[in-house]
C-alpha cells in the first residue's frame, strides 16, 4: 500500500513539474528527444508548430509597427509562399532589381513576424531588433525590408483571420494576399518539406519536423505529415482551418484570395492582377520582365535566396544567425506541380483525404469544389 502511495505521489509530482515547465519555460521541452518534446509541448496546451506565434498581429499591436499600404503575404503552408514573396518583390521593384541586391534572402527582404527565432523568443523580445540588427555584410537588416525605395513593405504570415485583423476598424490600411492549393497537393509537398529542414533547425525545436525521408509514400497508410494535417491531426488548422477562415473574407476589398492552380495556369494574367491589387502600374515591358522573374524556372537559378535565415536568433551554440538557414539550399523552390498528390499517394490515402475534404468543406459545395480545383468564386 505504501508503495502505491509513493508511486502516486511521484506521478503527481512529475505532473506538477511538467505543468509548471509548460507554463513558465516550455522551451525546455526541446532538449528532450522527439517525439517526447512535441508530446509535452502539446499536452501542456501549446499549439503546433511550436515556432509560430500570432502576437504581432493582435489588434492593439499591429498599428504600432505597420504602415498604411503594407502587404501581408499570408499564403497557406506549402501553397506558394516563397514564390509569392519573391513575385510581389518583383512587382514592387517593377523587375528592376535584376541582381537581387535588395533580396539577399527571402526572410531578409520580407520578414516573417509569425516566426519565433529563438526557443524562448517572443514578439515583444524580437520586435525592436527588426530595426536594430546588423547583418553579416555590415548592413542594417532594416535597410532591406524597410528600404525607402519600396512603395510598400512585405511581410510573411501563415495565419488567417481572426488572427490577422483583416476587418479591423480604423488604424493602418493593410493589404492581404492569401493563397491556397489543392489539399492533397499540399500534403504531398509537406511530406517532402518535413525532411527539407536543416538538422540544426530540427534540433532547435526538439526534433520537429521529423526527417521522414525513409517513409514509403506509396503505402496504404497516410505518411506522418499527412496524418498531422488530417482533421484529427495536430496541424489540421494549417490547411482545413486556413481555407475555411479565408473563404469568409474572399471578397473583402483589402484581400486578394487566390488558388495556386489558377496562378500557375496563367502566371502573366495573375502578375497583372496582383499588381493592380497593389496599385502598381506595369507597362507591357515591365509586365513581361516581372512575369519571367516570377517563374519557377527563374527562381530555381537562385537557390541561395530562399534558405530563410533567422537574424534574430539568440540560441548561441545551437544556431548561427549569420549563416544558418531553416531549410536546405534549393529545397524551397521545387516543381510546384499541380496534381502531384494523386500520383504520389496510394489510392486509399487519396480517398481518405477526399473524405476529410467532404467532412470539412462539404457544407458549402462551392467551397469544396474551389478548394480542390480553383476557378472563379462568387
Amino acid at each position: 500500500m505504501a508503495l502505491i502511495k509513493n508511486v502516486g505521489k511521484a506521478v503527481l509530482g512529475l505532473a506538477v513539474l511538467i505543468g509548471s515547465i509548460g507554463k513558465f519555460a516550455p522551451h525546455l521541452f526541446f532538449d528532450l528527444p522527439f517525439p517526447f518534446s512535441v508530446i509535452l509541448w502539446v499536452t501542456t496546451g501549446h499549439s503546433m508548430p511550436m515556432y509560430f506565434m500570432p502576437e504581432a498581429w493582435k489588434e492593439d499591436e499591429i498599428d504600432t509597427w505597420m504602415r498604411d499600404g503594407d502587404l501581408v503575404v499570408a499564403t497557406g503552408v506549402k501553397s506558394g509562399t516563397t514564390f509569392m514573396l519573391y513575385c510581389t518583390h518583383q512587382i514592387r521593384t517593377k523587375g528592376t532589381d535584376l541582381d537581387d541586391e535588395l533580396f539577399p534572402d527571402v526572410s531578409v527582404a520580407a520578414p516573417w513576424p509569425d516566426l519565433k527565432q529563438s526557443r524562448a523568443g517572443s514578439w515583444a523580445e524580437q520586435k525592436d531588433r527588426y530595426n536594430d540588427t546588423t547583418l553579416a555584410n555590415g548592413k542594417k537588416w532594416k535597410d532591406y525590408w524597410d528600404n525607402p525605395a519600396f512603395p510598400f513593405r512585405i511581410f510573411k504570415s501563415h495565419y488567417a483571420p481572426p488572427e490577422l485583423p483583416v476587418r479591423k476598424k480604423g488604424g493602418k490600411k493593410i493589404k492581404y494576399i492569401a493563397m491556397t492549393r489543392n489539399g492533397i497537393d499540399v500534403a504531398a509537398s509537406m511530406t517532402n518539406f518535413y525532411s527539407s529542414h536543416t538538422d540544426k533547425f530540427r534540433k532547435l525545436w526538439g526534433g520537429f519536423p521529423p526527417d521522414i525521408s525513409g517513409e514509403d509514400h506509396a503505402a496504404d497508410e497516410p505518411p506522418a505529415a499527412v496524418k498531422d494535417m488530417l482533421p484529427t491531426g495536430p496541424m489540421a488548422e494549417i490547411y482545413f482551418g486556413y481555407v475555411k477562415k479565408w473563404w469568409e473574407y474572399r471578397n473583402d476589398p483589402n484581400v486578394l484570395f487566390m488558388h495556386y492552380a489558377d496562378v500557375r495556369k496563367d502566371l502573366k494574367g495573375y502578375v497583372a492582377k496582383i499588381a493592380n491589387f497593389l496599385e502598381v502600374d506595369l507597362n507591357q515591358e515591365e509586365l513581361d520582365v516581372v512575369t519571367q522573374r516570377c517563374s519557377i524556372e527563374h527562381m530555381k537559378t537562385l537557390p541561395d535566396k530562399f534558405s530563410y535565415k533567422m537574424p534574430l536568433s539568440l540560441d548561441k551554440g545551437l544556431w548561427d544567425a549569420e549563416t544558418d538557414g531553416i531549410v536546405k539550399t534549393g529545397a524551397m523552390v521545387n516543381s510546384g506541380q499541380v496534381g502531384k498528390g494523386k500520383a504520389k499517394f496510394h489510392p486509399k490515402v487519396v480517398e481518405e483525404w477526399k473524405k476529410a475534404e467532404e467532412d470539412m468543406f462539404g457544407h458549402d459545395p462551392e467551397l469544396l469544389n474551389w478548394a480542390r480545383n480553383g476557378g472563379k468564386y462568387s
